[in-house]
């Protein structure tokens, strides 16, 4: 049997966790895996779970073992699951894999017929790795169709923003409570959005409930940092703000003149690591509010300066 096995591409990562049954059954999940290893490569522990007896045939299951087995003991792969200190050392020697702050690593296995998302936790006390295998064409179709982003919208179905599958929004409740939900693509007129349980939406009833509580809803760009400094509009005093927070945080610190004050903020977010495109969108986002255009820093140069919005333009930022 012929398989391919690489580093798992961004949007391909989401698949490496528990799906919600929508999603599961969109890309033709059978099951999944729990495997512990030990340091001799002699045991291999592991559990079955969420069986899909219409997908979990024989045929898959066979295939499932042979895959498991190349990926065990075939040094063609790496024998990246031999045992706990052949995987830790397959980890470390594919740094572009990580994720969770290097905690955690993602891989896909391909078959002819179908795709596993494999995560390997070298840290881990029981659990050291997870394997999700998919209908490859299936969840190929899914990814793809996920490039779109997920739209939210007004009751009359004006688009107010969209983010990218596995995006946040921060929904803010009437008494002035607030949570984060992540989102994630379903098709085009359905989201889920996670918390104590994933609630299915169609994207108008969700804008619909939202206004009838009187709550709000705005994007937490992961292309955007947590913080940044900036200049307070018409002054020389340097301010802090936070994503997804209105205003700013006063700071003790200020310029000779709003040129000196905006010079030192480029200094400090230089060394933050944030660029003058997202300055300008998280001052824009904290003015003007995080769903409008202006708080997304994919609409400025290098320099921070809007350019000309492009209305096909799907490429967003993660």
């Amino acid at each position: 049997m012929y398989m391919t096995f690489r580093e798992a591409a961004n949007a391909e990562r989401l698949y490496a966790h528990e799906q919600s049954s929508q999603i599961s059954g969109q890309c033709g999940s059978p099951g999944y895996l729990h495997g512990s290893l030990d340091n001799s490569g002699t045991v291999f522990v592991s559990s079955w779970k969420r069986d899909v007896p219409s997908r979990n045939t024989p045929e898959f299951k066979a295939e499932f073992n042979s895959v498991l087995d190349m990926l065990r003991f075939d040094e063609r792969y790496g024998n990246a699951l031999k045992n706990r200190s052949s995987m830790i050392a397959f980890c470390l020697a594919n740094p572009q894999a990580q994720i969770n702050n290097g905690r955690e690593y993602v891989f896909r296995a391909d078959t002819q017929d179908y795709s596993y998302l494999i995560r390997c936790t070298p840290a881990g006390e029981d659990n050291h790795v997870f394997i999700y295998p998919y209908n490859r064409q299936w969840l190929d179709c899914h990814i793809k169709q996920a490039e779109k982003g997920i739209r939210f919208i007004t009751p009359d179905y004006g688009e107010k923003f969209r983010i990218p599958d596995g995006g946040t929004v921060r929904i803010t409740w009437s008494d002035g409570t607030s949570n984060d939900r992540i989102a994630r693509y379903i098709d085009e007129y359905h989201l889920e959005l996670s918390g104590d349980y994933t609630n299915l939406y169609h994207i108008c009833e969700l804008a619909e409930r939202l206004e009838r509580a009187g709550s709000t809803i705005i994007p937490l760009r992961s292309s955007l940092p947590e913080k940044c400094y900036a200049v307070i509009p018409g002054g020389e005093e340097i301010v802090v703000v936070t994503r997804g927070e209105k205003g700013y945080s006063h700071t003790d610190k200020y310029g000779h003149d709003r040129a000196a004050a905006q010079e030192i903020v480029d200094g400090y977010n230089e060394c933050e690591g944030v660029t003058k495109a997202q300055a300008t969108a998280m001052l824009a986002g904290s003015m003007f509010g995080w769903d409008t255009p202006a708080a997304d820093p994919k609409n400025y140069d290098d320099m921070g300066v809007m350019v000309k919005a492009r209305h096909r333009d799907r490429d967003y930022e993660r």
